[in-house]
């Protein structure tokens, strides 16, 4: 059987609780841009950065609650996340930390020299950032 031969990734969809905290965090914090989104008759928001975005759907019957909820991780970096990369992990550690926004984990380093930090979106969606040392 051959490959369906994906072209690129497009986006993932998470649900929320409040658009304007979700905005905050994904504009104002983290610099994506908010992207028009088709006329659909449930409330949500798109954000990107290039060519990927993040759709944002409000919890509801239909769309299910927000957030990822206690999946019984042990180790962070295992479990549910995304990430993206960004010019200055200890810069953004020390944003996030005066921003009083929580914290997974890190600032650390991966046996590759990445370093990583893992910070929660206001639903509870693990986020890592990483950088790579020049």
């Amino acid at each position: 059987m051959s490959p369906l031969q994906v072209k690129t990734f497009d986006h993932i969809t998470i649900i929320v609780n409040d658009l304007s905290k979700t905005r905050n965090f994904y504009v104002d914090l983290l610099g994506m841009h908010e992207c028009p989104r088709p006329a659909f008759d449930f409330d949500g928001a798109w954000f990107e950065i290039e060519t990927v975005q993040i759709h944002a759907t409000v919890a509801s019957d239909l769309a299910g609650l927000s957030g990822w909820g206690d999946r019984q991780v042990k180790s962070i970096s295992r479990g549910h996340h995304f990430a993206f990369e960004i010019d200055d992990v200890v810069a953004a550690h020390q944003k996030v930390v005066n921003l009083g926004i929580e914290i997974g984990d890190g600032p650390k380093t991966r046996p590759d020299g990445i370093l990583q930090l893992y910070i929660y979106d206001p639903d509870g969606h693990l986020v890592e950032l990483f950088s790579i040392p020049n």
